[in-house]
């Protein structure tokens, strides 16, 4: 599920913007099919994207514009793409990721693979002092056995954390739900960690929800301004780049 609408503060009509003669809605969607790992769906808020989404041959889902959040709209979606519930999880990827290595989306189911774990998630090592010390970009203790390649994540922060020596993460807001955790999940009132530091998954933390993290190499591009677009457009106009 790929939550989308045109109202954003730096970038206003983002999901259609132009990259490489298509809507970046549409970009997103390809990288997701090329998943495969199951259907993939826009949840959007307006029908300019649905008919972008519709015209590339996705498929699209029309939701209320007012949700306060991705995870809110998907669940919307959710319930008209997948009424009978034949599907037991969901991906929530972003809309604003149009040069995402599908193997990426990929990586996130893993952590489901343990019956324990309610949500996962992703993460990427932290290489400099600016990215950890940076509240924009959300930290999280992440508690690894053997320094393997998934952990479970204990905290969430825009500070940077844990202390001490070792390696820190860089935290990637894609999430894979087990479908009855997404509706416990939106059920929820927010948190009180939650509304401190601005991030929703702590409400699920907060509530004894378990989310697990999958280490990848990289955080994926984003696109958030004029100038990430900018860069986008130039990555996927070069050979090789769509």
């Amino acid at each position: 599920m790929i939550p989308a609408r045109m109202a954003s503060t730096r970038l206003p009509g983002k999901p259609l913007a132009d990259i490489a003669g298509e809507a970046m809605i549409v970009h997103v969607w390809r990288r997701a099919t090329e998943a495969a790992i199951g259907p993939v769906v826009v949840a959007c808020a307006e029908v300019e994207i649905a008919a972008a989404v519709s015209a590339a041959g996705g498929r699209a889902v029309l939701t209320r514009p007012e949700h306060p959040s991705g995870s809110d709209r998907i669940f919307e979606a959710l319930a008209q793409a997948d009424p009978g519930g034949d599907c037991d999880s969901v991906i929530n990827l972003q809309g604003d990721l149009p040069t995402i290595d599908p193997a990426v989306v990929r990586a996130v189911l893993q952590p489901l693979a343990d019956p324990a774990v309610d949500i996962a998630t992703l993460v990427a090592p932290i290489a400099s002092t600016h990215e950890r010390e940076d509240p924009n970009v959300v930290k999280v203790a992440l508690a690894r056995a053997g320094g393997g390649d998934t952990g479970r994540a204990l905290y969430f922060s825009r500070a940077p954390i844990p202390w001490g020596e070792g390696p820190c993460f860089h935290h990637i807001g894609i999430y894979a739900y087990r479908r009855a955790a997404l509706a416990r999940f939106v059920a929820l009132p927010p948190g009180s960690m939650e509304q401190r530091e601005r991030l929703e998954q702590l409400r699920a933390l907060e509530n004894g929800m378990r989310i697990d993290a999958r280490v990848v190499n990289a955080v994926p591009f984003g696109v958030d301004t004029p100038e990430d677009l900018e860069r986008a457009r130039a990555i996927l106009a070069a050979p090789g780049g769509g």
